[in-house]
């Protein structure tokens, strides 16, 4: 026997359906649009870190990637960053750790500026060279106050150094004026 497609059965279905299908597509629309908006926003953050004189002038090979509450941050170790023991210096630490969960909070907050307002670091074992990646993710958010933490690892993906921080919204709106 050989049916007939589609049936009368699935043309019912289809018609009682029609508005559904117009639904979810709409939305599929809207979630895309959202998305090319926020990747947007990644893109735009990541130029104005990248173009920030502390990076083009002092940590030249630094890298950038942010996504949604997360960001990573590498850098390449040069003898620029010893100090006297021959291993990078503290400050590189906290700087990859702070900027790394900085543009974490930042991936959710597209008006404003974000501000460091208090950050904590734990050094746990020195590093002389390679590649180091610190990975900053949002941990709370509410109003006034967001949490990130963030890791820092060696070029064999062992866990050299974390800090946590917390972040407030600023007056400064994201410009083309601060890079973005």
């Amino acid at each position: 026997m050989i049916k007939k497609f589609p049936s009368s059965k699935t043309k019912y279905w289809i018609s009682k359906h029609r508005t559904s299908y117009k639904v979810l597509f709409t939305l599929i629309i809207v979630i895309s649009k959202l998305e090319m908006m926020l990747t947007e926003h990644y893109r735009k953050l990541e130029k104005m870190y990248l173009q920030a004189n502390i990076n083009t002038m002092m940590f030249d090979s630094t890298t950038c990637k942010i996504s949604q509450e997360k960001a990573e941050i590498s850098l390449s170790i040069s003898e620029k960053y010893y100090h006297a023991l021959g291993a990078i210096h503290g400050s590189v630490y906290f700087k990859l750790l702070d900027d790394a969960a900085f543009f974490a909070v930042s991936s959710i907050v597209e008006d404003v500026f974000v501000l460091t307002s208090s950050f904590n670091i734990n050094l746990i074992r020195p590093v002389k060279d390679g590649l180091i990646k610190s990975i900053g993710k949002v941990k709370f958010r509410s109003k006034n106050l967001y949490v990130a933490e963030s890791t820092l690892y060696n070029e064999a993906g062992k866990e050299i150094a974390f800090g946590t921080g917390n972040f407030a919204r600023s007056n400064i709106s994201l410009s083309e004026e601060i890079g973005y």
